[in-house]
């Protein structure tokens, strides 16, 4: 009685032994691929399958995205600047019999030709280009492993360039030249601004000229925007050129005043007498007496009474 016992639990251990060897349970994001004697024989779809132990492996593959990060690659680009560049890349298994006969670890696969691909289409384009057409260079390294990874039944979904180390030269060589680029952008903004500011006050100008009294309203003005802050100092405006004109005519009066010779004087001179330098000979007064000759005639020739 005791050894048919021990048979028969040994026929139940062995049954439960070859249940837990057969019962294989497939997620609903995987498939299972069935291999019999070595052979492929079909994909099972998820829930509770059955193999024969021994005979039959089944290989259960996910079918969810990847996220696969792409390590940092040192890179010369086309215009012999170097740069760190890393990178991630998103795949999906859409074969599982390919992913599994096609090729050993499709993870490890992809990762390798994807750091090659990255340096490959990096190396072909300019620092320039690199930090301003990202879109581009992710969408060839997308097409570039798609046709690799084809033949492994595994889909490329997406490829983004992650980082891009430049060397701390290039930095400062960039951010001076985009503070220049800024500087330059300022002047001509400014420069423009003062066109048009010069286009504004010429109109303004000439409609002044034409309308005196608007240069009066716009000094009232000017009052009035002054006279806000309750400011103790008057100011008058008066134009500016009329008022430089009369203050030169003004300091003109003055300076001819004080330079102009002062006047004659009006009180009678005493007898005059020959001075010596006057005539290159000197005069020699002489006493006439007075006789009847000098008195014969007056002023007009006429014959004079002796007094």
């Amino acid at each position: 009685m005791s050894g048919w016992l021990t048979v028969l639990v040994v026929l139940v251990l062995l049954v439960l032994v070859g249940l837990a060897l057969s019962v294989r349970i497939v997620k609903q994001y995987e498939r299972g691929v069935l291999f019999r004697l070595g052979r492929v024989v079909g994909v099972r779809e998820p829930g509770l399958r059955l193999i024969v132990p021994l005979i039959e492996v089944l290989r259960r593959v996910s079918l969810r995205i990847v996220t696969m990060p792409i390590q940092s690659q040192g890179i010369i680009t086309r215009d012999n600047v170097s740069v760190d560049v890393s990178a991630v890349a998103y795949y999906q298994v859409v074969d599982p019999t390919k992913s599994v006969v096609a090729i050993e670890n499709v993870a490890a696969a992809i990762d390798q030709i994807a750091q090659t691909t990255l340096r490959k289409v990096v190396g072909q384009h300019t620092l320039d280009e690199t930090l301003a057409e990202t879109d581009r260079i992710n969408k060839s390294i997308r097409e570039i492993l798609d046709v690799a990874t084809e033949d492994w039944g595994v889909v490329v979904t997406l490829v983004e360039l992650k980082d891009i180390q430049l060397p701390e030269s290039m930095k400062r060589a960039m951010a001076r030249q985009a503070e220049a680029e800024r500087e330059k952008r300022a002047k001509i903004i400014a420069a423009e601004g003062e066109s048009l500011a010069a286009d504004q006050l010429g109109a303004a100008s000439d409609i002044m000229m034409a309308h005196p009294l608007a240069l009066q309203l716009r000094n009232l003005q000017s009052l009035v925007e002054i006279g806000v802050d309750k400011n103790t100092t008057v100011v008058f405006p008066a134009p500016l050129m009329s008022t430089i004109q009369e203050l030169g005519a003004f300091l003109a009066r003055e300076q001819a005043a004080v330079t102009a010779p002062a006047p004659a004087p009006t009180t009678p001179a005493p007898a005059a007498t020959t001075p010596a330098t006057s005539s290159p000979s000197p005069t020699v007064e002489v006493e006439v007496p007075a006789t009847d000759a000098a008195f014969n005639t007056d002023y007009d020739g006429e014959p004079a009474t002796r007094p």
